[in-house]
C-alpha cells in the first residue's frame, strides 16, 4: 500500500500529506491497473478496505485516519440567525485526530489513562447504522487472552462477555461511546471511542494487586445470573491458593469437591462423584486432551500440576453440545498460555512435593513455551514409620508438561501440548504397582472474520499400568494393561447476529484397548502366559449449539449432538442364548470378525437444552434438560476408583450407558454482586448402569460379560450455595441433599440384587456440607478455614451366621443396607504474602496449615474378619491425627 501511494504521488505530481505509519499498518498488497481514471476514483478504490479517508484541497491530497474531513460547514451550523462565514474559513479544511501508541500497553494499563480511540472509517452517507466492534481482552503482563470477562458500555445499555479465547463482539451506533471491561480479578478499564464503521478494539488488563490471596470461585462478574447454562462451576487457581489442603499441595480437584453436588467416597479416594454418578462418568480434559486417571499418590493429589492451571470449568448440568462420551460431568481444565513478553515462572516447596514452572518467550509478542515439572520425595515418610513392613515400602510420582503457543498472524494461532505423569508404589516387599498418563495434542485456530472462527484439534491420550509380583517363588508374574484413544475434532464459532451465537462441528475418536496380559517373572515361575484379545471402537459425533438471545430477559442455549459408535474387529465374540441370562452355561457359540469389521453399532441423538430468564435485575431462573450417552465403562469391584481398574468398550453383550437429567435453579446477587446465592434442583435417570455379580472375577477374564450386571439408576437432589466474592472476609458455603440409587432387576432370580428393588449406591451420601472461609487481616496476612461434613457412605454388614452341612457361613444384610459413621473435618491455615516490591527476584507466599485440626478419626472403610469363630469388625482411617504443613510458593 505504501509503495502504491508513493508511486501514485509521483506519477500525478500531486503532493500527498499523511503519516507513514498509517500506510505501514494495513499489510495490504495492491495489484491494480488504471487507465484515464480520476485521481479521486483511484484513491477511493485503494483505500476502500482501510480506515483512511482523503480530501482533495488546493491541488493537494490530505489523508486522515478514521474520520472524514469536511470542507464546508453544514447549513445553519451556528443557528438560524447566525452571520455569514467568511470564505477563508469555509474553504479551509478542519479536522481533529488523536493517536494511540500500542508500545505503552502496560504503562497505560497501570494508570488506566487511554486516549480516545477511533473505530473504523467515517462515511458521511451512513450516520444512523449499528456497527460491529470486536477485539480480544488480554492480560497486560503476559499477553494471554482472558476468557469470560465482561465488556459493556458504561451506561450498561450494551453488555457482552468474552469467549474461551478472550474474544468479544458487540454492535454500537455511530458516534461517541464509552466501553468498560470489569472483573473481580483485574483493574477496571474504560475507553472512550468514536465509532465510524466496523472495526476492532483490544484491551490489555492489569491484575488488581489488592485481590491477591482472596478466595474467589468465579472470575466473571454476574456470570452466575447471566449465563443460560445450569450446573456449571468455575475455578481460578490463583484465587483459591489460600485454601488449606492436605500436605500443603494446591489441588484443583480437591477444591471442586468443596462445591455442592460434587463428592468423593473419602480421604485417599481416587475419582469424584457428580450428582449421583459413578467416577467413570466424568470426562476430565487437560487443554481438551483426555486424562484417564487424574490422580497421584493413592488419590491424595491430582495429577494436574496446579501451577500450570489457569482456570477450570466443571459442567454438571448443561453440558455444551461439543462434549460427549460421559453421563455426569465434563471437567474442562485450561492451562496458562506462555508469557510472550518476558521470562517468568512459579514454583513451590512442600513437605512431600517440589514444583517448578517456567514461561519463556521464543519470539517476543508472537511465540513462547511453558514447561513445568513436579516430583515427590515422600519415601522418607514411609521410612520413618514404626511398622517394619512399611519401612520397605515406596511411593513416588512425577509429572511434566510442555506447551508451545505461536501467533502465526492476526488470524492464525498454533498450540501444542504434551503431558506425562508416572506413579510407582509398593506397600509390601513383593508387589510393585506402576501407572502412567500420556497426552499429546496439536490445535490450530483460525479467524475467518470477526464473526467466524474455527479450531482443529488432533489429540492422543494413553493410560497404562503394570503390576509386578516378585517373591522369588513360583507365582511371580508381570501384568500389564493399556488404553489408547486418538481424536480429531473440528469446531466452528459463528456470531450469526446479535441474537444468535452458533457453535457447530464434528469429532471422531478411535479407542484401542489391551485388556491385559500376564507373563511369568523369573526363571522358576509357573505362571502361564495369557493375553486377552484387544478391543477396538470408533466413536464419532456431529454437534450444533445456538446461544439464542430472545430478549434482554430470555436467553436460550439450544444444542443437539448425534453420536455414533461402532465396535470393531478383529475379535472373537461370544454369543449367548438371548432367552437366558448370560453365563458360561448359556453360551451357544462364537463369531469371528476381521480387522476393522463392524461388530455392533449404536447411535443416539442427545439433547442439550437450557434457558435463563430474568425475573428482575440480579435475579434469574434457569432450567435445563440434558441427555447423554457413554460407550466406555470402568470395571472396578472396589468402593472407589483404583489405579488398576480397567476400561471396557460397549459391544454386542454390553450396552452403552444412557442418562436424562432435568434441572431447575434460582440465582440472586446482592450488594453490587458481592454476594451470590443459588439453589438448584435436579432429577436424573440412568440406564444400563454397570455392576458385578457377587465374587466377580474381572482381571484376565476372557468371558467378562458373564460377571457383569446392568441395571437402572436414578439420582436427585437440591444444591445450595452462598458465596462472598470480595472484601476482607470472603469464601463460600455449600450444602447439598442428594440421593443416588441403583436397581438390578431381572426375570432370572440369580441376577437380582435386593429382590430387584432400588438400593443406595456405594457413593450415596445424602448430606454434604462445606464451608470455605478466608479473612484478610492486611494485604500480606490472611487466615483460612475449611469445615467439611458428609453422611457416611453405604456398606454391607454381616448380620448373622448359619450352618449348612458341616460348614458355617456368614449371613450378610441386603446390599448397602448400613452406613459407616459420618465424616467431618476442620482445617485451619495462615497465609503470609511477601511484599511485591519491584525489582525483587522472587515474590513469595507462605502457607502454614493444619489439616484435621480436631484429630477426627474418620473411617475410610469398615471390614470384617473371623477370629476364633467370631466375626469382628474393624475400621480403617487415613488421617486420624492433625497434619501440620508448611509450604512455600514463589513467583519470578
Amino acid at each position: 500500500m505504501k509503495q502504491a501511494i508513493i508511486q501514485l504521488e509521483s506519477k500525478t505530481e500531486t503532493p500527498f500529506f499523511y503519516k507513514e505509519e498509517w500506510l505501514e499498518k494495513p499489510k495490504k498488497k495492491v495489484q491494480k491497473t488504471f487507465n484515464n481514471e480520476l485521481l479521486s476514483t483511484i484513491l477511493e478504490e485503494l483505500l476502500q478496505e482501510t480506515n483512511i479517508n482523503f480530501l482533495a484541497h488546493n491541488q493537494s491530497i490530505i489523508f486522515s485516519k478514521n474520520n472524514y474531513i469536511y470542507k464546508d460547514l453544514p447549513n445553519n451550523y451556528f443557528g438560524k440567525d447566525s452571520i455569514s462565514i467568511p470564505n477563508e474559513f469555509v474553504n479551509k479544511p478542519v479536522f481533529y485526530q488523536e493517536f494511540y501508541n500500542p508500545k505503552n500497553d502496560i504503562d497505560s494499563a497501570r494508570t488506566q489513562k487511554r486516549p480516545l480511540a477511533f473505530i473504523g472509517k467515517e462515511n458521511k452517507e451512513k450516520t444512523d447504522e449499528l456497527y460491529k466492534i470486536s477485539g480480544v481482552v488480554r492480560a497486560a503482563e503476559t499477553g494471554s487472552p482472558i476468557p469470560f470477562i465482561g465488556v459493556s458500555t458504561t451506561d450498561n445499555s450494551k453488555s457482552v462477555s468474552t469467549d474461551a479465547n478472550g474474544f468479544y463482539t458487540m454492535k454500537l451506533p455511530v458516534g461517541e461511546s464509552e466501553l468498560q471491561v470489569s472483573s473481580l480479578e483485574y483493574q477496571r478499564q474504560t475507553r472512550k471511542i468514536i465509532v465510524y464503521s466496523d472495526g476492532s478494539l483490544n484491551f490489555n488488563m492489569l491484575r488488581d494487586v489488592n485481590l491477591l490471596g482472596e478466595v474467589v470461585i468465579s472470575g466473571e462478574k454476574k456470570r452466575n445470573i447471566r449465563a443460560a447454562v445450569t450446573g456449571v462451576s468455575s475455578i481460578n487457581m490463583e484465587d483459591v491458593k489460600t485454601v488449606p489442603m492436605v500436605l500443603g499441595e494446591r489441588d484443583v480437584i480437591k477444591i471442586v469437591t468443596t462445591l455442592p453436588g460434587i463428592t468423593n467416597v473419602g480421604e485417599g479416594a481416587q475419582g469424584f462423584n457428580v450428582r449421583g454418578g459413578k467416577t467413570d462418568q466424568n470426562l476430565v480434559l487437560l487443554d481438551e486432551g483426555v486424562i484417564y486417571n487424574p490422580f497421584h499418590f493413592f488419590g491424595f493429589f491430582s495429577a494436574v500440576n496446579p501451577y500450570l492451571v489457569d482456570k477450570a470449568d466443571l459442567y454438571k448440568g448443561s453440558i455444551p453440545a461439543e462434549y460427549g462420551g460421559r453421563l455426569s460431568s465434563v471437567f474442562d481444565i485450561k492451562t496458562k498460555k506462555p508469557n510472550l513478553k518476558k521470562f517468568s515462572g512459579e514454583g513451590g516447596i512442600g513437605p512431600v512435593t517440589g514444583n517448578l514452572t517456567a514461561s519463556i518467550p521464543i519470539i517476543k509478542e508472537k511465540a513462547g513455551i511453558s514447561i513445568g515439572g513436579r516430583a515427590t520425595y515422600a519415601d522418607w515418610i514411609l521410612n520413618t514409620l514404626d511398622d517394619e513392613n512399611l519401612k520397605n515400602s515406596e511411593a513416588s510420582f512425577y509429572d511434566g508438561f510442555f506447551k508451545y503457543y505461536h501467533k502465526l498472524d492476526k488470524n492464525n494461532t498454533l498450540e501444542a501440548n504434551a503431558y506425562y505423569s508416572r506413579d510407582k508404589f509398593s506397600v509390601s516387599s513383593d508387589s510393585l504397582y506402576k501407572y502412567n498418563n500420556l497426552m499429546l495434542n496439536l490445535k490450530w485456530q483460525h479467524t475467518f472474520n470477526s464473526d467466524h472462527r474455527a479450531s482443529l484439534l488432533v489429540n492422543n491420550s494413553n493410560y497404562g499400568f503394570d503390576i509386578i509380583y516378585e517373591s522369588r517363588g513360583t507365582n511371580d508374574f508381570d501384568f500389564g494393561y493399556n488404553i489408547n484413544e486418538t481424536e480429531v475434532k473440528a469446531k466452528f464459532d459463528y456470531n450469526y447476529s446479535p441474537k444468535h451465537n452458533i457453535t457447530y462441528g464434528l469429532s471422531s475418536k478411535l479407542y484401542n484397548i489391551n485388556p491385559g496380559e500376564i507373563s511369568p517373572k523369573g526363571k522358576i515361575s509357573n505362571i502361564i502366559p495369557l493375553s486377552l484379545q484387544e478391543e477396538k471402537g470408533l466413536e464419532s459425533a456431529l454437534f450444533i449449539g445456538d446461544a439464542f438471545k430472545v430478549s434482554d430477559k430470555l436467553l436460550l442455549n439450544l444444542g443437539l449432538r448425534y453420536s455414533f459408535y461402532a465396535a470393531l474387529g478383529p475379535a472373537l465374540a461370544n454369543v449367548y442364548d438371548p432367552n437366558l441370562p448370560i453365563s458360561e452355561a448359556t453360551q451357544i457359540g462364537t463369531e469371528t470378525y476381521e480387522k476393522n469389521e463392524i461388530i455392533e453399532t449404536d447411535g443416539n441423538l442427545e439433547y442439550r437444552l437450557s434457558a435463563r430468564y430474568f425475573l428482575w435485575d440480579h435475579f434469574s431462573v434457569k432450567a435445563g434438560f440434558d441427555t447423554n450417552t457413554q460407550y466406555i465403562h470402568l470395571l472396578s469391584t472396589n468402593t472407589t476408583q483404583s489405579p488398576t481398574d480397567t476400561w471396557k468398550l460397549s459391544n454386542s453383550n454390553i450396552k452403552p450407558q444412557e442418562s436424562k437429567q432435568f434441572s431447575l435453579g434460582f440465582f440472586k446477587n446482592f450488594s453490587n454482586d458481592m454476594y451470590e446465592v443459588s439453589i438448584e434442583g435436579y432429577y436424573k435417570t440412568m440406564n444400563n448402569m454397570l455392576d458385578y455379580k457377587t465374587g466377580a472375577e474381572v482381571l484376565l477374564n476372557e468371558k467378562l460379560e458373564t460377571q457383569l450386571l446392568q441395571g437402572e439408576g436414578k439420582a436427585y437432589g437440591v444444591e445450595f450455595l452462598i458465596k462472598k466474592t470480595s472484601g476482607k472476609f470472603n469464601g463460600w458455603l455449600g450444602y447439598s441433599y442428594s440421593r443416588s440409587k441403583l436397581k438390578l432387576d431381572s426375570p432370572f432370580e440369580g441376577l437380582k440384587v435386593n429382590d430387584g428393588r432400588y438400593f443406595p449406591t456405594n457413593y450415596d451420601k445424602p448430606h454434604d456440607f462445606s464451608l470455605v472461609l478466608n479473612y484478610k487481616l492486611t494485604k500480606r496476612f490472611s487466615f483460612s478455614a475449611n469445615v467439611v461434613y458428609q453422611t457416611g457412605r453405604p456398606i454391607t454388614y454381616p448380620v448373622g451366621k448359619y450352618g449348612y452341612g458341616n460348614a458355617e457361613f456368614t449371613l450378610y444384610s441386603d446390599r448397602n443396607a448400613f452406613r459407616i459413621p459420618d465424616y467431618y473435618r476442620l482445617d485451619l491455615g495462615v497465609n503470609i504474602e511477601a511484599n511485591h516490591r519491584k525489582g525483587k527476584l522472587l515474590h513469595g507466599f507462605w502457607n502454614i496449615s493444619v489439616y484435621n485440626v480436631l484429630g477426627r478419626n474418620n473411617p475410610y472403610n469398615i471390614y470384617f474378619v473371623t477370629e476364633n469363630g467370631r466375626v469382628k469388625g474393624y475400621k480403617s482411617s487415613i488421617f486420624s491425627i492433625p497434619i501440620p504443613t508448611i509450604s512455600y510458593n514463589f513467583k519470578f
